[in-house]
């Protein structure tokens, strides 16, 4: 059958064509439905809430633009942040969401809807979208004029200087109605089916995360598409899809950072083009236009400004646009002068040299020293071989660290095997645009292998080969069962063996036919072995005994295929009501099986709101500021957005520095300090990272020991290290809750605990109002009137000349160099046991050992009150604690948990966030003896955990 014929228009065959789309239709809706409805369980359960921490900011952005407007927006510097210096909100965000947030409620839903809700469901429905965006990307894939390639046969063109015709790019395929195309449209609706419900693009786009994940994933997967459309094989002016991608390109700018990828991503792959030799007129003009206007568009985002133009990180895409327009020039004069294949090399190459002289040169003499921009360390750590940036703030943050197996199963499960088949399809179904998805899949996994985090960029390309093996599996089956595909084989083979007979038959031909022979691609050709070993199976497939056995075959695929499908779409809605639960909201169970939701922080939040002055200075570690700004309005520290990181070493020197030091600093700073507390990932747990980041400033701080390995703890029992149990957190944290702990009543007066002991707030005795008053009248204003930055009161000025800016490796524009500190920090990190014996060293000449020594003499079996039992054990949540305690269990490491019960005995009681604890994984692991410590101590091992598993069940199976 030729690749343009229809399937004959018998009336049968007419019914099939309505029931197909029909079928599609219906799927496609489903699957939409789906991608709803699993990304709405927060919202059903919690209501409209906010989640985590940085959508809070994202919230009062919002907030304000929407009471203010966006001019006030753009001149917007906020004092109530990063306190006393202030930031430029307006100016150092990306502001996309925000307007997106403000057009719907304005324009869409005005009072049918708050804008709380509308940015409670903005993820949801942009998750829908997205999905509906990378069915298209497959189709685009899977279209026969975009896929009648291989990647073999294209760069064996290349090699021999061939250029691959359009003609011979068109694959074959089934256009069934309405002009649509099978497997094509098979492809897009089983790609949609993923990208509904995979739980690497959920983790950002459940109903609550506000982030600007939640939108850019959706401007990232139009962008995609609207390139590949604008690379679409026989269609004349598709390149002007080039100058819609760069729109859409402009809109992912404005919405997150991650705009880099997507910009280097279409580089690369134009790069790619060029080197398989598929460079042409519309491949340059698609890029060009996506450039220029992507470019254009992108530099009036106030964050982003000239930096396509400056950055070391956008440079290559330029690079790539300018060695187009050479290329382009170097093609028009190759046509004009008529130049051989060698001739037209050798003028490619010198004009490449006198440019990218020209421009060298150009860059040396005329550039300032600081016009390029250095790699920021969050960049940097993609590409360096270790797994740390040396920046200790940057390695404090989970989502920085290396993805493992573990985290590709668990936000991709059954895509970890239907990708990669799909990237063999693509390779063996090759095109222009089909060639993105294979540059997109490399890219996306080297990346997302270095920061598990990036594991969302996989989602979409993930889905897209995914759906692409199942939609051609799928096609191929039905078309079997139905009868097509023997006809459509029989053809195959004939065409096959008709232009073998007109290519034996032309022995003879003028010079003219031999020159566009030459010509002529070979990516059809190149591997005629391959078609004809293929044509006998075709042949023998065909056969009564054929048909039979690929009608069995089909059964059996389809069957494992919904099987599989409906596996993994159970998996997907259990990961989706985990990170359904809002950190900021906590669900746990009672013994009595009573469900209850620990609102701790947000209550905290309101106190604050409600009894503390307006102009009141919270300390908190700046993991909440966000939180404390957005819910209590109340000025802050430092937050979640990181810009300043000798500020954030200041914060953590008070927090983690002696009760006095601390002190010293708060009362110049804050009127009020909030203290996470109640276990699990609390302001203890996090404090070695504060120690280090302070240190990483203040070199004073852990003097000899770069890693602050004299800050923790010194054994599992929780036993603090001098310098821990010393410093102005660990008194707050421990106040009257350990034993001989109290903070000093002459700094400090508790004033709230929460319900949960989640949230502790001091109030700061003897605050400097002169401090305070200084700093409101201080505030060096530019000439615009707006940007008024704050300076830190004299009264810290002592300690701050104690510190050293920090000085990222990749900052070449700095004078002075760190190289000391960070060649130290690594040999820490790459050797712990070095680093170990140092804090050792440490703890010694601080006299800790004998002191470590008396405290474990000293500690006493301690007893666990029903009602305390009953807080942890109806606390389900994921901590540092759980993932050890699983850890211990697993591993039946007995001695370990008995040393840990004997100072903890609340461990035990411990549950994560799918209601499963150490029982559990003691009948799941077929502990015995861990089960029989657990039995001794109380714990139950018939209670159900959040799917309705007791620990009994676990051991059935």
């Amino acid at each position: 059958m030729s690749s343009k014929s229809a399937v004959s228009a018998s009336p049968s065959s007419d019914v099939i064509n309505l029931v197909w789309i029909g079928a599609i239709v219906y799927g496609i809706g489903f699957f939409l439905q789906n991608a709803y409805a699993i990304r709405l369980q927060a919202i059903q359960e919690f209501g409209p809430v906010i989640h985590e921490f940085d959508p809070y900011f994202n919230w009062r952005a919002t907030q304000y633009l929407y009471d203010n407007g966006a001019k006030k927006f753009f001149s917007w510097f906020d004092h109530m942040v990063w306190y006393p210096l202030g930031r430029p909100v307006g100016t150092t965000i990306y502001p996309g969401m925000q307007f997106t947030a403000v057009f719907l409620k304005r324009y869409i839903f005005g009072d049918n809807m708050s804008l709380n809700d509308v940015c409670c469901y903005i993820p949801a429905w942009f998750g829908v979208i997205a999905t509906f965006l990378v069915g298209c990307i497959a189709y685009e894939a899977s279209l026969p004029e975009n896929s009648g390639g291989t990647i073999f046969g294209v760069v064996l063109d290349g090699l021999m200087g061939r250029y691959a015709s359009n003609d011979s790019m068109r694959g074959e395929s089934r256009t069934r109605i309405f002009g649509l195309s099978s497997p094509a449209l098979e492809c897009a609706m089983f790609s949609m089916g993923f990208m509904a419900v995979v739980p690497a693009h959920l983790m950002r786009s459940v109903g609550g995360g506000y982030d600007n994940e939640s939108v850019a994933v959706t401007a990232m997967t139009l962008t995609f598409f609207l390139w590949m459309r604008s690379l679409r094989n026989q269609d004349k002016y598709s390149y002007m899809f080039g100058a819609l991608a760069g729109v859409a390109y402009f809109n992912m700018v404005a919405a997150w950072g991650g705009y880099i990828f997507v910009l280097n991503l279409i580089g690369v792959h134009a790069a790619f083009l060029v080197i398989l030799g598929r460079f042409n007129t519309k491949v340059y003009l698609a890029y060009t236009l996506f450039y220029v206007v992507g470019t254009s568009l992108a530099i009036q985002v106030p964050v982003v400004g000239w930096s396509p133009l400056k950055s070391l990180e956008q440079l290559p895409a330029c690079a790539v646009f300018l060695g187009y327009q050479v290329l382009h020039y170097c093609e028009i004069q190759r046509k004009q002068k008529k130049m051989s294949r060698k001739e037209a090399w050798k003028f490619r190459v010198q004009v490449f040299v006198v440019v990218f002289a020209a421009v060298g040169f150009f860059v040396v003499m005329f550039t300032p020293k600081s016009y390029f921009g250095p790699i920021s360390s969050r960049v940097r750590g993609l590409f360096v071989p270790h797994t740390k940036t040396g920046n200790p703030l940057v390695d404090s943050v989970a989502e920085h660290q290396a993805a493992s197996n573990q985290a590709y199963w668990q936000y991709l499960h059954i895509l970890c095997f239907l990708a990669p088949m799909g990237l063999f399809i693509v390779l063996f179904r090759f095109g222009d645009s089909a060639g993105f998805l294979f540059v997109y899949a490399v890219t996306a996994y080297f990346f997302s292998h270095k920061m598990v985090r990036l594991v969302l960029l996989l989602a979409p390309i993930a889905s897209s080969l995914g759906g692409i093996a199942v939609g051609r599996i799928v096609s191929w089956s039905v078309s079997v069962l139905l009868g097509e595909n023997g006809d459509e084989d029989e053809k195959t083979v004939k065409k096959t063996k008709s232009s073998s007979k007109k290519s034996d038959g032309k022995t003879k031909s003028d010079g003219k036919k031999k020159k566009e022979k030459k010509a002529t691609s070979s990516s059809g050709n190149s591997f005629s072995g391959i078609s004809a070993i293929r044509d006998g199976f075709l042949e023998a497939g065909n056969s009564t005994e054929g048909r039979i056995v690929k009608s069995i075959a089909a059964v059996v695929m389809l069957v494992s295929l919904y099987m599989q499908a409906s596996t993994f779409k159970t998996y997907s809605w259990k990961i989706s009501a985990s990170l359904s639960n809002p950190s900021i909201i906590l669900k746990g169970q009672t013994r009595e099986g009573n469900i209850i939701k620990v609102d701790d922080y947000r209550e905290a939040y309101w106190w604050l709101r409600d009894n503390t002055p307006e102009d009141a200075r919270i300390m908190a570690w700046w993991d909440y500021g966000y939180q404390i700004t957005g819910i209590a309005n109340r000025t802050t520290i430092a937050d979640g957005n990181t810009w300043n990181h000798e500020h954030i070493a200041l914060l953590g020197k008070a927090l983690t520095g002696s009760v006095d030091e601390g002190y010293q600093i708060a009362r110049h700073l804050a009127d009020y300090v909030l203290i996470w507390g109640g276990g699990g990932g609390d302001d203890l747990a996090k404090s070695p990272h504060l120690a280090r980041i302070a240190n990483s400033v203040y070199r004073d701080h852990c003097p000899g020991d770069v890693t602050c390995r004299a800050f923790g703890f010194v054994d599992r029992k929780g036993t603090p290290s001098a310098m821990m149990e010393k410093s102005f957190l660990y008194a707050l944290h421990g106040h009257q809750l350990k034993p001989g702990v109290v903070a000093d009543p002459e700094k400090f007066q508790p004033v709230y605990r929460s319900k949960y002991g989640k949230v502790r707030i001091y109030k700061i005795l003897g605050v400097s109002q002169k401090s305070k008053k200084w700093v409101k009248d201080n505030r060096e204003c530019d000439a615009g009137g707006w940007f008024c930055p704050g300076k830190y009161p004299p009264g810290l000025k002592e300690i701050l000349e104690k510190k050293t800016d920090f000085a990222q490796l990749e900052d070449f524009n700095r004078g002075g160099s760190d190289k000391k500190y960070q060649e130290e920090y690594f040999e820490n990190l790459n050797n712990p046991e070095l680093a170990k014996k140092r804090g050792e060293r440490q703890r010694k000449l601080e006299g800790l050992d004998d002191k470590v020594d008396e405290k474990k003499k000293d500690i006493k079996a301690k007893t666990l009150s029903d009602e305390e039992k009953i807080e942890i054990y109806s606390t389900w949540e994921d901590t540092d604690d759980t993932t050890l305690m699983w850890s211990i269990v697993n591993k039946n490491s007995v001695d370990d948990l008995e040393r840990w019960l004997e100072a903890d005995p609340g461990a035990a009681w411990l549950r994560s966030a799918d209601g499963r604890g150490p029982m559990w994984w003691a009948f799941e692991s077929k502990n015995q003896d861990i089960v029989t410590i657990l039995m001794k101590m109380g714990v139950p091992h018939t209670d159900k955990d959040k799917n309705g598993d007791s620990p009994v069940d676990l051991l059935k199976e």
